[in-house]
């Protein structure tokens, strides 16, 4: 295979609420460190309870850190929560809000962010803080549906035309096409989108591991940037206008049709794997700043008939069937899906494919 140097980008002006690392070839880690808007007001906390703190008529603040493309997502989510919460409580509520790439989200709560709670891309970058000691054991049985308020999957954007006729998977391993996506090391929807190839090449080579290797390997020697998160590499691909295809989450290709409707179509795999964005209080960091009730209802209320109208509005697919059906023209839902328990859960794909060494670190070395 052909040696190739591939470019690293930082994140865009999109991505101001937080500082991130670039992401460097091989162990490096993405230290995408999320920057706490009203930072004075936490530090001012110093870890007494919010709540006993905000007498009536002051703010009651939480932090949410979630991972690069739901910030449209949140900011119409966090003011009707806030309408909500003032309703039934009659106390001001502020949210903020902090996004890069998944896995350096992660770290960053592990590191220090006072989170109160995590909305991210995967359930293994909440085990992450699970096993730091900062969440409680069965965190993913505490809301429902696995607490994956909503779902997506992966598909690719190409520009308006398809000049180089990207229809499947096997297409990106073609010799000159460019492929956009962003860094699994970091980013979680770089994993979704490996976990697709991977799914795709197990039907296409029969299960013949090597093959399956080969063909991936091909794939990624096609990457021309690698971003640390999916709203970098969707800049790069929309904004900065790199490469053929972008490897995307669907509700990020489906927001760039929205806004650039003459430019990009989506294109749909032959099979792909359903993305299950996970969400968790963050119990240490709630119980110091006595929010854990008001972090449990803000998490809860995702799941309200109003919430999932929003999540649809916003191109992610409702876990409420019945509000899903309300936007059956907007997703694909005959697609082939496979889901992580398909590759034994995430603990055990993590060790199989992202850990140190593992299958991608072999196609990455190649």
């Amino acid at each position: 295979m052909k040696s190739r140097n591939w470019k690293i980008m930082g994140h865009s002006k999109l991505n101001d609420s937080i500082v991130s690392g670039r992401c460097i070839r091989r162990r490096a880690t993405a230290l995408a460190l999320a920057t706490v808007l009203c930072a004075g007001a936490l530090a001012g906390c110093g870890g007494k309870d919010k709540d006993e703190k905000a007498g009536d008529g002051e703010k009651i603040t939480i932090t949410n850190v979630s991972y690069d493309p739901t910030r449209e997502l949140y900011a119409e989510y966090n003011e009707i929560f806030a309408e909500h919460y003032k309703k039934e409580t009659g106390k001001e509520i502020e949210i903020v809000q902090s996004h890069g790439g998944s896995g350096a989200q992660a770290r960053s709560v592990i590191e220090g962010n006072d989170a109160d709670v995590v909305t991210l891309a995967l359930a293994h970058d909440i085990t992450a803080v699970e096993q730091a000691g900062l969440i409680e054991n069965g965190w993913l049985d505490e809301f429902k549906g696995n607490s994956s308020p909503y779902k997506s999957t992966i598909v690719f954007l190409v520009r308006k035309g398809n000049e180089k006729d990207i229809k499947d998977w096997d297409d990106l391993a073609k010799e000159g096409v460019e492929v956009i996506t962003p860094d699994p090391k970091s980013s979680g929807a770089a994993c979704w989108g490996f976990l697709g190839i991977w799914n795709y090449a197990k039907q296409e080579f029969n299960g013949d591991e090597t093959k399956m290797k080969e063909f991936a390997a091909k794939i990624y020697d096609n990457v021309l940037v690698m971003d640390s998160g999916a709203r970098g590499a969707t800049t790069t691909f929309v904004e900065n206008g790199q490469g053929d295809v972008l490897i995307a989450w669907e509700n990020e290709a489906l927001l760039s049709l929205a806004e650039y409707p003459d430019d990009y179509e989506l294109v749909t795999p032959s099979v792909s794997i359903l993305a299950e964005p996970s969400v968790a209080i963050v119990d240490e960091n709630a119980d110091k700043n006595g929010t854990q009730e008001v972090a449990k209802q803000y998490l809860e209320y995702l799941y309200t008939e109003e919430a999932q109208r929003i999540v649809g509005k916003n191109y992610y697919r409702p876990s409420d069937e019945k509000a899903l059906k309300e936007f059956k023209d907007t997703f694909d839902l005959s697609v082939d899906l496979c889901t992580i328990d398909d590759f034994g859960g995430w603990d055990q794909a993590y060790e199989d494919f992202f850990a140190d060494d593992a299958i991608f670190d072999e196609i990455y070395s190649r």
